[in-house]
């Protein structure tokens, strides 16, 4: 059984493409394509299954047709509208100079430098302005950015940030 804390959210299935089975992946993050994976996870109807992909190919930079291995109509590519689509977290290049994704950051803990105390976790990440946003469960807004993270411990799934004084109080 997959559990929620072995993957990251990558994006969502929309609507089914034609008539043999492909279906269009709206994703955030790419890495299916810049890392060897055969297969992405699907939550479907609450649980995490493995789907093998037959073939995909890019619409735009954030669009991408898949065709599921055994999905071979509109009808059970329409069963997958809305799935929200996982990455599994083994298969994420474990070099510590690799980029990390935005979309992979989500879930992890963040930490403030100065008292060592958790602030919360990364429900999101919200890239829609500029200035790019973590969004804690609780719905606190922080500033991603690079001159406030000290370290990121894929490991532990932990940022450490130095927060300006207040931040936390607004």
């Amino acid at each position: 059984m997959i559990r929620k804390e072995e993957v990251f959210r990558i994006g969502r299935l929309g609507k089914a493409h034609g008539i043999q089975g492909e279906v269009t992946l709206q994703f955030d993050d790419d890495i299916f394509d810049r890392v060897d994976a055969d297969f992405l996870v699907l939550e479907v109807e609450g649980i995490l299954v493995p789907f093998f992909m037959e073939e995909y190919r890019f619409r735009s930079d954030s669009t991408a047709l898949v065709k599921f291995c055994d999905v071979d109509t509109q009808e059970r590519a329409r069963e997958l509208t809305g799935c929200d689509v996982y990455f599994p977290l083994s298969l994420v290049p474990d070099e510590d100079d690799a980029p990390l994704s935005v979309a992979f950051l989500v879930g992890f803990k963040l930490i403030d430098a100065g008292t060592g105390k958790t602030v919360g976790t990364i429900a999101s990440v919200d890239d829609s302005t500029v200035n790019l946003l973590f969004e804690l469960e609780d719905g606190t807004l922080i500033p991603a950015n690079d001159d406030l993270i000290t370290s990121i411990d894929k490991d532990k799934r932990q940022i450490i940030m130095e927060l300006p004084e207040g931040l936390l109080n607004l």
